[in-house]
C-alpha cells in the first residue's frame, strides 16, 4: 500500500463512505461533485482497489472500501491531533473581496460576526485574474469572483463554490441621455462605449465578461487603460475622462454618477468563492457557511427569468 496518500483523499474517502451519497459528500466538504469523484478515482487507482459499488440509484462500500474506513478515520484522526499539537496561534485568513461593497464584502461580514473567534482580514484587489494568481503563490486565501473567466489550468488548481447570480449593472454621468431611466435596457446602450477594465491584467476576467456581453449589441469598450488602484483614483479617473462604466448592482458610490440596473436581458456576473486546492483552515469553513447561508436566504442562485450568462459560465457554477 501506498505511503504518500494525501490526506485530502482520505478525507473525500471517509465523506462519501458515510454519507453514501456522492452530492451530499460534496456539498460537507464544500467541492463540487466532479472533483470528489476525481479524487476518489485517484485513491482508488492508488490502492489498487474499487471502494464504493456505484449504481444509478444507490452507493455502497465495496469489502475493499469496509476493511480501509477504519484506517482512514484513525489516520485522519491522527492528522488532526497533529495540526492541533503543532497550531500556536491561528494565522489569519486573507480573504479578497475587491471593495467594501458587494457579495464578497457581504459575505465576509456575515462570516465575521457569526464566528468573531477567527481573524478574517480583508483585502481589496481588483479582479479575480490577480487574485487567483497570488492565492496559488500562497499570499492570499480566498477571493470571489468570476471562476469562467479564469485560465483551465489555473481552474484546476483551485477549489470553487457557487455564491451569486450577480445581475449587472450601469454607471453613467448625471447628464447621460438614459440617467433618468430607472432601470436601463441593454440595447439602448447601442452606439455607447463603456469602461470594462481593458489593460488590467488583474480583472481580465471582468472583461471578458464585457466582451461577451456586448457583442453583437453595437456597444464598445473602452481602449485599454493602465491599472486604476483604489476607490479615490477610481473615482477620478472615471470622473475625468467622462466614462460610463459596465458594473454590478452592489457598487461603490461616484458623485455626479447614477447607477442603473440593467435589463432586457438581466445580464448576470457569476459571483463563486474562490480558494487554493486543500486549503485546510479553521476560518475557511465560517466562511464556507456564511457563503451558503446568504445564498439560501437571498436566493441569490436562482436565476431571474429572461437573465443573460454566458454557457460556460452557467456549466461551471451548476457543475
Amino acid at each position: 500500500m501506498p505511503h504518500d496518500i494525501e490526506p485530502r483523499l482520505l478525507r473525500t474517502f471517509v465523506a462519501v463512505a458515510e454519507e453514501l451519497h456522492f452530492t451530499r459528500a460534496a456539498t460537507r466538504l464544500f467541492t463540487a461533485q466532479q472533483a470528489l469523484s476525481r479524487d476518489v478515482r485517484r485513491l482508488e487507482a492508488r490502492l489498487g482497489s474499487e471502494l464504493f459499488a456505484r449504481t444509478t440509484r444507490q452507493v455502497t462500500l465495496t469489502a475493499e472500501g469496509a476493511r480501509l474506513l477504519p484506517y482512514a478515520r484513525r489516520v485522519l484522526a491522527a492528522h488532526d491531533e497533529l495540526d492541533a499539537a503543532w497550531a500556536r496561534e491561528e494565522r489569519p485568513l486573507i480573504v479578497d473581496c475587491a471593495a467594501t461593497v458587494g457579495t464578497g464584502y457581504r459575505v465576509l461580514t456575515a462570516a465575521r460576526q457569526a464566528a468573531p473567534e477567527h481573524e478574517l482580514v480583508a483585502r481589496f484587489h481588483s479582479g479575480l485574474t490577480g487574485a487567483a494568481g497570488e492565492i496559488l503563490a500562497g499570499r492570499l486565501d480566498v477571493s470571489f469572483g468570476r471562476i469562467a473567466g479564469l485560465d483551465p489550468a489555473v481552474r484546476a488548481e483551485l477549489s470553487h463554490c457557487p455564491v451569486r447570480y450577480e445581475p449587472m449593472a450601469v454607471l453613467l454621468p448625471a447628464g447621460h441621455r438614459l440617467a433618468a431611466l430607472p432601470e436601463v435596457p441593454l440595447d439602448s446602450l447601442a452606439g455607447e462605449t463603456l469602461y470594462a477594465a481593458a489593460g488590467n491584467p488583474a480583472t481580465a476576467e471582468w472583461t471578458d465578461l464585457a466582451e461577451r456581453l456586448f457583442a453583437g449589441r453595437g456597444i464598445g469598450i473602452a481602449a485599454p487603460f493602465p491599472e486604476i488602484e483604489g476607490k479615490g483614483e477610481f473615482v477620478r479617473v472615471v470622473r475625468r475622462r467622462g466614462w460610463s462604466v459596465l458594473a454590478s448592482v452592489e457598487f461603490i458610490e461616484v458623485p455626479d454618477m447614477v447607477l442603473r440596473p440593467l435589463v432586457d436581458p438581466v445580464p448576470l456576473s457569476p459571483i463563486s468563492m474562490v480558494w487554493r486546492r486543500g486549503l485546510r483552515h479553521p476560518a475557511l469553513a465560517a466562511l464556507q457557511t456564511a457563503s451558503t447561508a446568504m445564498s439560501s436566504r437571498h436566493d441569490w442562485l436562482t436565476r431571474p427569468r429572461g437573465s443573460w450568462l454566458p454557457r460556460a459560465d452557467e456549466e461551471l457554477m451548476t457543475a
